[in-house]
This record gives structure tokens, sequence and C-alpha cells, in this order.
């Protein structure tokens, strides 16, 4: 889907087979020692620059032992806050896998994605990390394609992933199949949603509508808003008008689900079980609000990505966004590749089709034949003051 802007908090068909690359090499890593999502506004401050000592350094002098990786993200302008988080928890990997296999150089998409593509490329780097809007990564791709570079996004955009380009980022229509395939096990069947117009709404309707198709349930309603409060309080009074529901999604930001949820309380609602998606994951301020007490959302685990955040904030003396531990898994990614990757040859990109999947902060995922991350999820739920794992991820990839 198209980024959809939305603020973001700082941190806080084949046979089954158990995720295989590298859970070891994540487990054995030193972190205990230490809305398509991208937030639009005022410019940050001028981000970090520090680069590690060894694998990462200015410029990219020869180096015949090191692959050359390039990470494209934005690190000036409005989205420059995400694009340091991601860069900096990216060079946190190169520090704990050692750096001995790649090299990392940053190149700023704000500046101009094409111009970053082309520099990156003409630097002799084998591979592009990001970029994280889909916009860019549609400049990107032909480029990269062109030179038989591929790209692993930090987009969550369908429509860019394919023909070379891999997507990391959270697919909300995998969030949504997953929480609406754990309420109906649950008991609830039959199921509403309110979506927001645009891109992120459409999609995200559309997901449900399928998600609770296959779970064997039924869709009574679906209503979109503008973000307005006559607009949204309008929406909760169409779906009652249609029919009564069991569980309602939500699927928009958390700031957003707490408006919402006393208009589907007061109007038709009152009984049914609230779900939002994997937005909810960004803000974890939403469980101090009563009104989605008992709330579900799937989203990917936080435990080892707590750990992140904590050594993070060591280093930068600030939390993260969320999606900084995309960065982070892409270098564990391209870092574990290189271990039957001969340097100075093109990227194996066939690898990142391994059915068994890959490990990393964010849990276990594999590459689809469409280039999508497929997550294993877990079921959150709203408690006072927390999210609790209700529904903890599979430990195996279905057929």
């Amino acid at each position: 889907m198209a980024e959809a802007v939305l603020r973001l908090q700082p941190a806080r068909a084949k046979k089954a087979r158990p995720f295989g690359m590298f859970g070891v090499f994540v487990a054995g890593l030193a972190l205990a020692g230490c809305q398509t999502m991208v937030p639009k506004g005022k410019p940050a401050p001028k981000p970090v620059t520090e680069q590690p000592d060894g694998p990462v350094g200015p410029g990219l002098p020869e180096d015949q032992l090191r692959h050359r990786v390039a990470l494209l993200v934005p690190m000036t302008g409005s989205n420059a806050g995400v694009g340091e988080a991601i860069a900096n928890a990216a060079n946190l990997a190169v520090l704990d896998t050692g750096g001995k296999q790649i090299r990392m150089t940053t190149y700023d998409t704000a500046l101009g994605a094409a111009a970053a593509a082309q520099k990156a490329i003409a630097d002799g780097n084998k591979v592009i990390l990001g970029p994280l809007l889909a916009e860019d990564v549609r400049v990107v791709a032909p480029i990269a394609r062109k030179a038989n570079v591929p790209i692993i996004s930090f987009s969550n955009d369908a429509s860019v992933a394919g023909d070379g380009t891999w997507l990391l980022g959270y697919n909300p229509a995998q969030s949504i199949e997953r929480v609406v395939g754990f309420a109906r096990t649950k008991g609830a069947a039959s199921f509403a949603g309110l979506a927001p117009n645009g891109v992120y709404g459409q999609r995200a309707s559309n997901a449900m509508i399928r998600a609770v198709e296959a779970a064997g349930g039924r869709m009574v309603g679906m209503q979109n808003y503008d973000r307005s409060q006559k607009s949204m309080q309008a929406a909760v009074t169409r779906l009652a008008q249609t029919s009564s529901y069991d569980a309602l999604l939500i699927a928009d930001s958390g700031g957003v689900a707490v408006q919402l949820a006393p208009m589907v309380r007061k109007g038709g609602g009152a009984d049914a079980r609230l779900l939002g998606t994997e937005l909810w994951n960004t803000e974890g301020a939403i469980a101090n609000s009563p009104v989605l007490r008992g709330a579900w959302f799937a989203s990917v685990s936080d435990g080892l990505y707590s750990q992140l955040a904590n050594k993070y904030r060591a280093r930068y003396g600030k939390a993260p966004y969320r999606l900084s531990s995309l960065g982070y898994d892409a270098v564990l990614l391209v870092t574990r590749v290189a271990r039957d990757w001969k340097v100075g040859t093109a990227f194996p990109a066939r690898v990142l089709g391994d059915e068994g999947g890959f490990a990393g902060i964010d849990g276990a995922f594999r590459f689809g034949k469409d280039g999508i991350a497929q997550r294993a999820l877990e079921v959150q739920q709203v408690d006072p003051g927390k999210f609790t794992v209700v529904s903890p991820a599979p430990k195996t990839f279905g057929n």
C-alpha cells in the first residue's frame, strides 16, 4: 500500500517447515547487554551521521574482503527521523555481527531517490537496502534492475514488489488476516469494518473481506470516513443501520481508534470485540485508554525488539522508531547470505526464496513468490497499561 500519513511514536503453499536460516544467528547476538506508516511533519534535526569504526566509513575504499551494501533512506527532510532510526539500527547490526563481511554506506533519498540509487550502483554496491517510501521504490527499481542489483525495501506497498524488489515492510493484509482468523476461533461469526478513505483504507477493506470469507465468517458491513469527527460518527451510524456484528475492525491508527471506539459503543457495537491492525503496535499509549480495553490486533513480536530498543537508547541517547528493526533485520539477512556469497559477484537473490524462512528481531519471515515478506504474527490484547500476547506467533509456516 502507499504509505499512510500516520504519526508513528518512538518505540515502545508449501510443506510447513521450521524457521531456519538465521534463527540461531539472531539468538546469539549480544542484544541482552544493552501506517504504511511514515510520519509527516516538520523536518527533523540534523541526523546522526556517526558510523561504527571498521565496518562502515565514509566513501567506499577498495575492499576485497567485504561486500558493498547500500542503505537508501531519508536522512534529511520530514521523514528524517524514521530514516535515521533505520540507519542507526542497521549500523548496530553491523557492529553486532562483527562487520567482517559487509561494508554498508548510507545514501539520502530525500535528496533524490534516483540520484541516490545511481550513486550507490556507481560506487559498486551489489544490493540495496531500502528505500522506505513506495514512491521512491518506484523510482529506484528500474535503475537497480538494469544494473542487476536487487532491492530489499522497507516499504509495505505490495504494488511495488517483485521483479527484483523484495519487501520487508509490515503488510497490513497479513495482520488483518491473522486477527480475523483468531477472532473467528473465539466465536466471532459476523464482522464489520471501519476504514479511512484513501489507499490504506481501500486495501484494508479488501483484505478484511477476503479474511472473513477465508475464516468462514460473515461480513455484514464496511464503512469509510475522512477522519473528521462528523465523518467518523456518520460512518458508525450507517454501520449500525445495516446489521449487528460480533467483531469490528478499525483499520486505522490507535489514535483514531481511541476516537472511534466510544462512538461504536454508543452506536450499535456495545458488545462487539474491537480489532485493530499492525499500526497499533507502534502506539503503546493506547494501552492507557479504557475505551480499547480488550481489543485485539496482530503484529510482529516485541520480544527481541525491546532489547534492541534498549541498546539503541544506550548508544544514541533516544528511543528509536518501531520501524528501525527493519534496518537491523535487513543487515542480518544480507550478512547471513554473505557467508556463501563471493565478494565482487552479484548478490544471490535466489536464496531469498528459501521456504524455511529467516528469523530476525521481528520474528520469523519468508519471502513469497511475489517478493513480499510473509511474517509469523502474534495476536496481542490491549490490557491496562500494556499489551498481552493472547495467541503466540506460529512456530512453522503452514501450507
